[in-house]
């Protein structure tokens, strides 16, 4: 079976690190039990929706007439995107096309992914060293395969 073929369905988020390359300890952007979905279609799409666990809600239920402070505390603890991707069956990497995002600056961007599957357990993160919170890190995001709905 096919790197594109195992990667279509659901996957849950299990965790999310970023490891700096100063070696200065590990950060988890979203918490040590984040929340998370990624879905791969078969006709080539992906979204990926992530958030920290025990977001608070705003304190009125109307999405646009919330305040500054909670705009600014939902915004910084969640990431989502979706857009087409592509599968290297050769190398065994993936790339991620930003059709939408939340953070408008990977708007059009395509982002390569290090790909590891095996288990029921697929492990995404960037080829290369990224830039978070001012620090070269590697990332690296745990997913499990989603149960049937």
């Amino acid at each position: 079976m096919t790197l594109r073929e195992q990667l279509i369905g659901a996957w849950q988020l299990h965790s999310y690190v970023e490891v700096p390359e100063d070696g200065s300890e590990p950060f988890y952007p979203l918490g040590t039990q984040p929340k998370g979905i990624i879905m791969y279609t078969p006709d080539g799409y992906m979204s990926a929706q992530l958030m920290a666990d025990g977001r608070e809600p705003f304190a009125i239920a109307d999405f646009y007439q919330g305040e500054p402070e909670e705009y600014v505390a939902a915004g910084s603890t969640y990431i989502g995107y979706s857009g087409r991707f592509a599968v290297d069956e050769q190398k065994q990497t993936l790339t991620h096309s930003m059709y939408v995002s939340f953070f408008p600056n990977w708007l059009g961007q395509t982002q390569p992914r290090a790909v590891s599957l095996a288990n029921g357990v697929l492990t995404l993160g960037p080829t290369s060293p990224i830039v978070s919170r001012g620090k070269r890190v590697m990332s690296r995001l745990v997913w499990h395969r989603a149960e049937s709905a």
